[in-house]
């Protein structure tokens, strides 16, 4: 498949790395556990990399920030289900390492993405 411009974006591709980490994670866990936290992890880690392409696709500036703001909401909330999982066990420490090291180098890159919009 042919790539597009947000495709080469290092957010997007950070907000990939993610998404897929997290689907493998939660692929892996018992039925309880996906159905809850599982799901809403899957899909607000989905989201991020969604919104960053819907924005660019949207053709002004004002609207590619507002969805990259969505995108870093909806990091933010990866990053409760994050805290819930942990509280409940449901992480490795090898799991919790990769994905705090993700979110910690994706969460400041998402933000300087935002300001850079239009500039």
């Amino acid at each position: 498949m042919k790539r597009t411009g947000f495709e080469k974006l290092r957010v997007y591709n950070l907000s990939e790395d993610l998404a897929d980490f997290i689907w493998d994670v939660v692929n892996r866990r018992q039925y309880l556990p996906q159905k809850t936290v599982g799901i809403q992890l899957i899909n607000s880690a989905d989201s991020i990399g969604a919104n960053i392409a819907e924005g660019t696709g949207r053709g002004s500036f004002a609207d590619n920030r507002r969805f990259a703001k969505i995108a870093r909401a909806s990091l933010f909330e990866v990053k409760h289900w994050l805290r819930r999982a942990y509280k409940r066990k449901l992480l490795t420490e090898k799991e919790i390492d990769k994905l705090h090291k993700l979110t910690q180098e994706l969460t400041p890159k998402l933000s300087a993405y935002i300001n850079s919009i239009g500039r």
